[in-house]
């Protein structure tokens, strides 16, 4: 395996080891405020996990605000009964950035249920066709992915689908307005070809389903990966 998927695999672990810990230790609760519960997360992260800097800002989102895309900052909601909500971290683990968002439903809400399972099952799915292309352009990547969100009953919520990844700070375009590291609409670019040093790139993809007659939204996001 080479050396910058095998260095992003293993930061993704950590952040996976981090969301379980999270979960495991009962910190998702009733009651607590999502700014209560994101500085939870940063410390255990730091003081369990050896992860002291995150390279984006770090989301905790609840109720209503699970349908605001990744650049709004809506106001701090408490966490309800019965509620749903996302974590979407960036931690960096030995110089190697990761990238995680993963939905929780409290109680057993059947459509919350749903809406968590299948952002899930939606990603599986994206990765897998996304790995049967030979070009690709983000825009492309961007409205397949749209697309599928229809197919589950659902609306896309972000402006973007995904980005590269990689040893912290990753690639940046050398124009600060070109959009070809992002999955976006206006990406015309394809995303599958190798870098300016002839290096594979990694990619995330992150999808956000909304379901806006009831006012949820779920999440799900992790590194493209085959294996």
């Amino acid at each position: 395996m080479e050396e910058t998927k095998q260095g992003l695999m293993l930061a993704e672990q950590k952040a996976k080891e981090l969301f379980h810990a999270v979960e495991a230790r009962g910190l998702i609760v009733a009651g607590k405020s999502e700014a209560a519960l994101c500085d939870e997360i940063v410390q255990m992260a730091k003081e369990d996990f050896s992860i002291d800097n995150h390279w984006s800002k770090k989301i905790v989102r609840t109720g209503i605000n699970t349908l605001q895309p990744f650049i709004a900052n809506p106001p701090d909601l408490i966490i309800q009964e019965n509620d749903i909500l996302f974590l979407d971290f960036h931690p960096i683990f030995e110089g190697w950035e990761a990238d995680l968002g993963r939905t929780y439903v409290l109680g057993n809400d059947p459509l919350k249920r749903k809406l968590k399972e299948d952002v899930e099952a939606a990603w599986q799915e994206a990765n897998a066709w996304y790995f049967k292309q030979r070009n690709l352009t983000g825009a492309e990547y961007f409205n397949y992915v749209t697309d599928l969100t229809k197919r589950y009953g659902y609306e896309f919520g972000n402006a973007i689908a995904g980005h590269i990844v990689g040893r912290f700070p990753h690639e940046q375009p050398d124009d600060p307005n070109d959009l070809c590291l992002d999955v976006h609409p206006d990406n015309h670019k394809d995303i599958l070809q190798l870098d300016k040093h002839g290096n594979k790139r990694h990619w995330i993809l992150e999808l956000h389903f909304v379901d806006r007659a009831n006012n949820t939204g779920a999440f799900f996001e992790q590194l493209l990966t085959a294996e």
